[in-house]
């Protein structure tokens, strides 16, 4: 524990075509859609940041040039925005810029799965422990998930997973995890299984979307067969490493929107349009009117 490295670097897997969204995804990166005032990226980011992480390492594919563009400095905006007296937008736009050298982008090239992704990131990692956040997930909450995962992993040195509480019954959805003896304010990881049997599976907590890993996980994707869906399965390459190192699980009691799902993201718009002081009670009343002017035979039209 003594010689125990840090996390100062965070992997984005961002390569994905956003099928789900399309139209809307054809020209525009999926990652660049807005919650609200934020590309949902940026949400991804911010979290990262507030936990500590000052190296920001994107797994990219085509079409996705604008991510790298977003997260540069653009002079000419910034000067109109001095010279017109905006200092505000200003100020904003440049907390939220990385500083030079925080930011890294390598090709996945190939789609060959979330473990490939992974891997792909392996030279701008190298021999330290990273921080893995799935960019479709965003949070909510008053404390950043990813800040709590850091401070257990501080207490154990150890490969940490996010999980939250699912409905039993919706358990074969996702990736679940067994829950031992609690530690810190987490607990040991017994076992993880990717979309168990109905029935079968070990517990209700599902995988959310961030991690902590140790770089050995480098060595075993690298001979990693291909999995579920003809892809190279994170979730089996954790499988492997479990065998030589601990597992630990944080318990994330905020809220996760899967913005990968048109569903996920208007939620994700509305929580967080109401989450915001700004907004919250003129968005509350667009909301009431709206439920109450819509009438159900319009509901099932509008679905339709």
């Amino acid at each position: 524990m003594g010689s125990m490295k840090r996390v100062r670097k965070a992997v984005f897997p961002v390569a994905g075509l956003g099928t789900r969204f399309l139209p809307a995804t054809k020209a525009i990166p999926k990652e660049m859609l807005t919650v609200v005032d934020r590309p949902v990226i940026q949400y991804v980011v911010d979290e990262a940041r507030d936990a500590g992480i000052e190296h920001f390492i994107f797994v990219t594919g085509r079409n996705k040039a604008v991510i790298e563009d977003h997260f540069d400095v653009q002079f000419e905006l910034y000067d109109t925005l001095a010279q017109r007296g905006k200092d505000d937008q200003l100020a904003r736009l440049q907390r939220l810029q990385p500083a030079p050298g925080q930011t890294s982008f390598t090709r996945q090239q190939v789609p060959m799965g979330l473990g490939h992704a992974v891997w792909c990131a392996r030279e701008l990692v190298g021999d330290e422990p990273f921080a893995l956040l799935l960019p479709d997930m965003i949070m909510q909450s008053e404390k950043s998930c990813m800040k709590d995962m850091v401070e257990l992993y501080a207490e154990t040195g150890n490969n940490i997973i996010a999980v939250q509480e699912c409905d039993p019954a919706e358990a074969h959805k996702y990736g679940i995890v067994g829950r031992g003896e609690d530690t810190h304010h987490g607990f040991r990881i017994t076992g993880m299984v990717e979309k168990p049997k109905a029935g079968t599976a070990p517990s209700n907590l599902f995988i959310n979307g961030r991690y902590i890993l140790q770089p050995e996980i480098f060595g075993i994707l690298e001979g990693q067969e291909r999995g579920a869906g003809n892809e190279i399965q994170l979730t089996d390459a954790m499988l492997k490493l479990e065998k030589q190192q601990p597992f630990y699980g944080y318990r994330y009691q905020g809220r996760t929107f899967d913005c990968g799902s048109p569903e996920g993201f208007v939620e994700a718009n509305v929580a967080f349009a109401l989450w915001r002081r700004d907004m919250n009670e003129s968005m509350a009343g667009v909301i009431r009117t709206l439920l109450d002017e819509m009438q159900p035979s319009e509901r099932r039209g509008a679905a339709l």
